[in-house]
């Protein structure tokens, strides 16, 4: 399926947005932005705020610092851990 029919509009209409001839009304946002699978932010060519993903840096770094260690003492770390939340768990 076409963008035009998607949101119900001409393929010119469509041609004249996409060369910067007429812009795209602001109602039409919303729909555009899930027809292509895209934020509204991102259409307008706002740039959304970063998402912290993942741990912490100093918990990543501690992370790391646990991987370089030998097996052995990867277990004995994870035992502790296991401990301490199960202790917080009660």
């Amino acid at each position: 399926m076409q963008l035009s029919e998607t949101l119900n509009v001409s393929q010119q209409t469509v041609a004249s947005w996409e060369v910067g001839r007429r812009g795209v009304p602001v109602s039409m946002l919303p729909s555009l932005a899930r027809a292509l699978s895209v934020s509204i932010e991102s259409l307008i060519g706002e740039k959304a705020p970063p998402v912290m993903r993942g741990p912490a840096p100093q918990l990543q770094q501690k992370i790391e610092r646990l991987t370089r260690l030998p097996k052995a003492q990867q277990r004995l770390v994870l035992q502790m851990l296991d401990g301490v939340l199960a202790h917080a768990g009660r």
